[in-house]
C-alpha cells in the first residue's frame, strides 16, 4: 500500500512538472512609457493621420517573446507584443493615449490609452451622438479594410444613429454560422474617432455596444453604396 502512495505522488509530480513547463500567457496588448500602462482600445480609430504629433520613444523590449512568468512586472519601453524599436507617438489633443503605426487598423495607427482612462470611450452610450460630422463603414477583408461608405449629410446621419440607438439587446443571441464583419466609425471633432464592428450572419446585423445587440435590417443600406 505504502509502494502503491509513492508511486501515485510521483506521477503526480510528474504531471505537475510537465504542466508547469507548458504554461502559456495571454498578454494584454500593452505598452508601458513614462511610467504608465497604455491599453489597446480596439473601440477608437485615428480620426486622420494629421493628428499624430511627435515620435515620444521606442519599444526597448518585447515581453511575449522572452517572458515566460505571468508575475513579470512591464518597465518603461515594455510592449506586450511589438518588437524593440517600434516607435511610439504622441496624439495631438490627447494627454491620456499614444499611437503606434500600424497599417492593418483603419487609417494606420493603433491607439494605445491609459488603462483608467480608456474604458469610458467603449461602450456607445458614451458617444456625443450630437457632435457627429462623419459616419464610415469599412469591409473586413482578407486583404484589408475596405471603405464602403461614407456619410456627412446630417439627413443620413440622423438616421444611421438612430439605427445603432434603437438596436435590441440580445446577450444569449448565438449567429447562425460563419459572419461577415464590417466596422463603422463616428467622427467628431476630436482625434480619435469611435470605432464599433457589425457583424451580419446572412440572417441578423448585431454588434456589441456594450454587450450583443441586434441591429435592424434597416442599416443595410447604409452599409454599402456599391
Amino acid at each position: 500500500m505504502l509502494l502503491k502512495k509513492w508511486i501515485c505522488l510521483y506521477t503526480m509530480c510528474l504531471l505537475l512538472t510537465a504542466c508547469g513547463s507548458q504554461v502559456i500567457i495571454e498578454w494584454v496588448d500593452v505598452i508601458k512609457w513614462d511610467g504608465k500602462q497604455y491599453e489597446a482600445v480596439y473601440e477608437v480609430a485615428l480620426a486622420d493621420r494629421s493628428f499624430i504629433d511627435k515620435e515620444i520613444g521606442e519599444v526597448d523590449f518585447k515581453v511575449a517573446d522572452h517572458i515566460k512568468s505571468a508575475s513579470y512586472r512591464f518597465k518603461d519601453g515594455d510592449a506586450a507584443f511589438h518588437e524593440k524599436g517600434t516607435k511610439l507617438y504622441a496624439i495631438k489633443g490627447l494627454d491620456d493615449a499614444i499611437a503606434v503605426e500600424d497599417q492593418s487598423v483603419i487609417n494606420g495607427y493603433r491607439i494605445y490609452m491609459i488603462r483608467d482612462e480608456a474604458a469610458p470611450r467603449r461602450n456607445f452610450d458614451q458617444v456625443p451622438l450630437e457632435e457627429v460630422k462623419k459616419i464610415e463603414f469599412y469591409a473586413s477583408m482578407e486583404e484589408g479594410n475596405r471603405k464602403t461608405a461614407s456619410y456627412t449629410d446630417q439627413s443620413d446621419m440622423e438616421n444611421i444613429k438612430a439605427i445603432l440607438a434603437n438596436s435590441k439587446l440580445a446577450p444569449s443571441f448565438e449567429p447562425n454560422g460563419d459572419t461577415k464583419r464590417y466596422d463603422i466609425l463616428l467622427y467628431t471633432d476630436d482625434a480619435i474617432a469611435f470605432q464599433y464592428g457589425i457583424q451580419f450572419d446572412g440572417t441578423t446585423y448585431f454588434w456589441f455596444p456594450s454587450e450583443n445587440a441586434l441591429l435592424s435590417d434597416d442599416i443595410q443600406p447604409f452599409i454599402s453604396k456599391d
